[in-house]
């Protein structure tokens, strides 16, 4: 069965040309999401944290395919990694990626709406799909041990589960991540023309008083600013 975790993370929105939308995300390790606080009966609480490079396997074999995707559905995707849109990165600290959301995709109903909610600060948060290995590959993939008690830090006797491995088969893009810490920034793609004279250039035109792309909606009253953070 696959597993999801939402996570802490940080997403990067880029408008690149023609079309083109580029993503950049982040998701840490060694940061505990917390699955449940126990519930109104007072159970114990559970957490859920991953280790460094737990992602490992997947991300570097060459023939696995990683998919990024809207919500978890593998009928919303939005890049991969076999087709090179989507570019992955994996150290002790994080697991990073980049990926190319084709003109083709961004004007799909869904496309246009993940991207509307992560222009709009909606959707932030990273969730990974993924399994555990199976005990003949990896005997141990997982432990679960005991957080302490400690009321003064918020410590409950919460039952910690790290992932040393896990198999990734795609990453999402959720609305409701568990870590207050994820954030997203939308700005401009570095490979667009940055002043009127290069804007003119390739194409740009003047309507409402701003220089905007040749096929921008021509309704638009407004530029944006260069950089726009949420949190």
């Amino acid at each position: 069965m696959d597993e999801f975790a939402i996570g802490i993370g940080e997403l990067e929105l880029r408008a690149a040309s023609k079309g083109r939308r580029r993503l950049r995300g982040r998701f840490p390790y060694k940061k505990r999401a917390v699955l449940s606080d126990g519930g109104r009966k007072g159970g114990r609480p559970q957490k859920e944290e991953f280790a460094p490079k737990a992602f490992a396997f997947r991300v570097n074999a060459p023939d696995k395919e990683i998919h990024l995707l809207v919500g978890h559905d593998f009928n919303r995707p939005l890049a991969s990694k076999l087709t090179n849109s989507l570019r992955l990165t994996d150290t002790a600290e994080a697991l990073t990626f980049e990926a190319d959301i084709s003109p083709e995709i961004a004007e799909t109903s869904y496309g246009q709406d993940v991207l509307a909610q992560i222009d709009s600060g909606l959707a932030y948060g990273i969730s990974p799909g993924f399994r555990l290995p199976p005990p003949r590959r990896v005997a141990k993939p997982e432990i679960y041990t005991d957080e302490g008690h400690d009321p003064a830090r918020g410590m409950f006797n919460a039952r910690i589960r790290t992932i040393f491995q896990a198999l990734l088969y795609e990453l999402s893009i959720v609305t409701r991540p568990a870590y207050k810490e994820t954030d997203i920034s939308s700005d401009k793609s570095d490979d667009e023309p940055k002043t009127d004279e290069e804007k003119k250039a390739a194409g740009w035109v003047w309507k409402n008083g701003i220089l905007v792309p040749p096929d921008s909606d021509q309704t638009i009253k407004r530029a944006m600013p260069a950089a726009l953070r949420w949190r």
